[in-house]
């Protein structure tokens, strides 16, 4: 410390006596330099202490600007000579020098888009719109635009499409963009892609009527035909005259109208399945036509595929009424007749269908089914005898009996008397009522229900049979005897004959009872009453399919119009035959009982006994289930009776 002090007040009195003294600190400085200077002689340059001279000129970023705008200038230069190559390398230069000029990156882009270097134009500019963002996004979308027209037309259709759809995302209001988007989707084939484009256009824009046909036009290309119609048909709602939209439905029904003509072609050489398809494509070209409706159903009815032809005969029915409005602008020229007959004829199909989907359900015996189906059919059109005889055939197997009367009798009126189909069935049902009330002990009901049977269809021998039987309980012989005869000469197989015989004829074989006055009178009179009621051939046939419908199991033998030598011969014949098997089946009857008491004939030689009059009954018939019928069914059964 003391040591310290004593060096300063040395060196403090030093300076006093010497003012002209230097430090340390320059006698070090001076040495240095004396140093360099023996070694670099009067050279200055690594002098720092010294200051330099002041020179502008040569400062770094003033070098670097003017050497980028002499660039800059030279590309400008290039440019106005068309010397795009070498005034990119220009720009690019300049570019390097001051990267964050704006100007720069524009003019380089510009070069480049004048040698269709498209690539590097949209990236120069990409950057000057980094630098500036949305200053430079109409010009960068144009130069995309430009690069996917030119990709699109060498056929490089996805690197085209990449470049439209970076053109809308550039500039997202522009529609021409997305529109050339889409080109490039259809030539792509990808429509789907397509639709879905044009669905967002209607969502953001909303529907007009050239987007509907847009629309229409790819729905056509989806083989989505019902949707592209719908889409003309909106187009013209929007805009009735558009000429687009006409066109395009002109073209739909045209296609319709030519395949309708080829279905019905193959409908009439019975290629169903064929007709179908046809019909089929009619239909998705104009879906609003209602005769292509009625055809299909048709064709569906003649199928079997009643409920589709049901569904389309009621769509047809419905589309009837706008029919001539839908197919005014078809190619051949409809009559306003025919177009109001759409409706109807439609409307008539539907209950022939109805009837064929019953008759169908009858033979699967879902009777309560069929039954629904001819109310519908009775309530679309009540004239229709034929309808009603279905259902009576469907109340009958379900054993409702008096309602088959009641719609047999209701076909009775509309189809005429005489009718075999209505008389068939009248005759099975009496002779079906006839044997309840014979087993609920009401003979004389009975019988009189066995007439209207034998009335309606006098050539069946089991009707004359079971009167037989109703008049031995009544003790009516005379009538029991001549039903018996008329049982013979029409069922002479009938193994309840000899039974009978033996009851009403005793000691007499067949064969008498025969040739016999009576026999011979009961011939004539029943030969004269079928030949009355034979009006067709097909009496037989509906004869053998109606009586597998009762319970009793009758056979019929109806008689056809033959030359009278010809009917002479086969009653001849079959006489001969009947009695011969009659013979055989009494003598093994015979064989194994007593022999009667009384022998000789005892045939009435009386005429045939007066039809069975109707008496007063003291209660109404009995259906199935025994309960007593409803007052107009036996009103019904009274009217018929007295006729």
């Amino acid at each position: 410390m003391n040591t310290s002090e004593e060096r300063n007040e040395q060196t403090v009195e030093e300076q006093s006596l010497f003012p002209t003294a230097v430090s340390e600190e320059e006698l070090d400085e001076a040495r240095r330099k004396s140093t360099f200077k023996q070694l670099f002689g009067s050279s200055k340059i690594f002098l720092s202490g010294e200051k330099r001279p002041q020179r502008p000129d040569l400062q770094g970023s003033l070098i670097i600007q003017n050497k980028a705008a002499q660039h800059f200038a030279k590309g400008k230069e290039a440019m106005g000579k068309s010397q795009y190559e070498k005034a990119v390398i220009c720009f690019s230069k300049a570019n390097t020098l001051q990267p964050e000029q704006t100007q720069l990156y524009v003019s380089q882009a510009e070069a480049y888009l004048q040698l269709c270097d498209f690539q590097s134009a949209a990236a120069c500019y990409k950057q000057a719109w980094l630098l500036q963002p949305g200053a430079f996004s109409a010009r960068l979308a144009f130069i995309y635009y430009l690069q996917g027209q030119c990709l699109f037309d060498r056929g490089s259709l996805l690197e085209a499409l990449e470049a439209f759809s970076k053109a809308a995302e550039v500039k997202p209001g522009c529609r021409a963009y997305e529109v050339r988007s889409l080109a490039c989707l259809t030539a792509a084939g990808r429509y789907s892609d397509c639709l879905k484009l044009v669905n967002d256009w209607m969502v953001i824009d909303g529907p007009t009527s050239d987007l509907y046909i847009l629309r229409a036009r790819l729905h056509r290309q989806l083989n989505k035909t019902p949707r592209c119609y719908q889409d003309v048909k909106s187009a013209l709602t929007l805009n009735p005259t558009c000429p687009e939209a006409g066109a395009l439905l002109l073209q739909l029904q045209e296609t319709s109208e030519q395949a309708r003509l080829k279905a019905m072609n193959r409908s009439l050489t019975d290629q169903l399945p064929e007709a179908l398809c046809m019909i089929n494509i009619a239909l998705e070209n104009c879906p609003q036509d209602g005769r292509l409706y009625l055809f299909r159903g048709i064709l569906y009815r003649r199928l079997k595929d009643f409920t589709a032809a049901i569904e389309d005969l009621v769509q047809a029915v419905e589309l009837g009424e706008e029919f001539g409005e839908e197919v005014r602008g078809q190619v051949e020229a409809i009559d306003e007749e025919e177009c109001g007959s759409v409706q109807k004829e439609a409307q008539f199909q539907l209950v022939l269908t109805y009837n064929d989907f019953a008759v169908q359900c009858f033979s699967r015996c879902l009777y309560a089914e069929a039954m629904l189906l001819l109310n519908k059919g009775i309530q679309e059109e009540k004239g229709q005898a034929g309808l009603y005889l279905n259902r009576g055939d469907c109340f009958f197997m379900q054993g409702e009996w008096c309602y088959a009367l009641a719609d047999y009798q209701q076909a009775e009126e509309m189809m005429g008397p005489d009718d075999p189909a209505v008389r068939l069935r009248l005759a099975v049902l009496y002779n079906t009522l006839g044997s309840f009330s014979f087993q609920d002990g009401c003979f004389q009901e009975a019988a009189d229900r066995f007439s209207l049977a034998i009335q309606y269809n006098p050539a069946a021998g089991q009707y004359y049979e079971n009167r037989a039987k109703a008049f031995r309980k009544l003790l009516n012989l005379d009538g029991a005897r001549w039903d018996f005869i008329c049982t013979l000469i029409l069922d002479p197989n009938n193994k309840e004959l000899p039974p009978m015989l033996m009851s009403l004829f005793p000691g007499c074989s067949m064969s008498d009872v025969l040739s016999s006055q009576t026999g011979q009178a009961v011939r004539v009179q029943l030969k004269e009453t079928i030949q009355a009621r034979s009006s067709s051939s097909d009496q037989q046939r509906l004869s053998e399919k109606l009586q597998m419908m009762t319970l009793t199991g009758d056979n019929t033998a109806s008689q056809s119009e033959e030359s009278s030598e010809q009917q002479d011969r086969q009653e001849l014949q079959m006489m001969m035959k009947s009695t011969l098997q009659v013979n055989e089946a009494i003598q093994s009857f015979l064989h194994h009982r007593p022999p009667l008491h009384h022998t000789g004939p005892r045939l009435n030689t009386h005429g045939p006994p007066p039809p069975s009059t109707q008496r007063n009954r003291t209660r109404p018939p009995l259906d199935m289930r025994g309960s007593q019928t409803a007052t107009r069914f036996l009103a019904c059964l009274e009217s018929t009776s007295q006729k």
